[in-house]
């Protein structure tokens, strides 16, 4: 029996216009009815995703891509873990080295030297979550954090072209969890009209599955407790371990390979209230 829901946010709960569909609303109400434990599960931060999470009525958050756990209808942090400063500036040698864009996340600010990829999507989209997220954009980033020494929950390194090359180059370098995220094609970033790829970089170990396994220890509910439902390649050791692995019908296809179902509807249509009716039982 499911236990546990987590989902992630854009591209799974959240389309690309930034819109919900309407059955999705009647699965949160019915999961917050009957006491589901529902988990937000996100690459993003808290502060641009609290008021979401608490109109959908989630229980918990994990964010960050699992570097920041928190009990969110007691506001009370659970779990964090955040990069070194020395992490953090080897990784922006590396990115200026091969000319591609850095910006960094505190808990409350996003660092930058230019609002372009990412950093320009969270920023447009900041009103319509009147987040407490702030941006800061300074002249150098590397002299800002050395000169700071900022609690940096992770780091994002942008380019309009593949990231793989950087990507195998701090993985030899450094001991990290670094994900790539393509925003090409069909999953362009509608929001600021543009393709990209971008790796989000955190501390070592920090991925959704980890931090639902350490949610999960804290609520004596196993994995094959879980019903996990995703779009992206972040979501993919959680997709493939959980009880039930959910692929939205608008997933990359190596999500879809792993998940034990794959929605007929996508993102705009319903999926994960689709997902949700199927495998929770009321």
């Amino acid at each position: 029996m499911i236990k546990l829901v987590a989902s992630d946010l854009d591209g799974t709960i959240i389309d690309k216009n930034n819109l919900i569909f309407s059955n999705n609303f009647k699965a949160f109400d019915d999961l917050h009815k009957h006491n589901m434990n529902f988990v937000v599960c996100t690459g993003k931060t808290y502060p641009i995703t609290k008021k979401m999470c608490s109109e959908i009525n989630a229980k918990f958050g994990i964010f960050g891509n699992g570097n920041l756990i928190m009990d969110l209808e007691n506001e009370k942090v659970l779990y964090k873990n955040l990069l070194s400063i020395s992490e953090v500036l080897s990784c922006i040698d590396v990115a200026k080295e091969h000319n591609m864009h850095v910006h960094i996340y505190t808990e409350t600010e996003v660092i930058t030297e230019q609002l372009k990829y990412l950093d320009l999507r969270n920023h447009n989209l900041q009103n319509s979550h009147e987040s407490g997220l702030s941006f800061k954009t300074v002249d150098n980033i590397r002299d800002y954090v050395e000169l700071n020494n900022p609690e940096i929950f992770k780091l994002v390194i942008s380019d309009d072209f593949s990231t793989k090359s950087i990507k195998e180059e701090l993985e030899n370098k450094l001991d990290l969890s670094i994900t790539t995220i393509r925003k090409f094609g069909e999953y362009k970033d509608f929001i600021i009209d543009k393709e990209y790829e971008y790796l989000d970089i955190t501390s070592k170990n920090t991925n959704k599955q980890v931090a639902l396994e350490f949610l999960g220890n804290y609520l004596n509910i196993k994995t094959d407790e879980m019903l996990t439902i995703g779009d992206n390649l972040n979501d993919f050791d959680m997709i493939q371990k959980a009880g039930i692995g959910v692929a939205v019908a608008n997933a990359y296809d190596e999500l879809k390979e792993v998940a034990k179902y794959t929605t007929v509807n996508s993102v705009d249509k319903g999926g994960f209230a689709e997902a949700i009716y199927k495998f929770v039982k009321f």
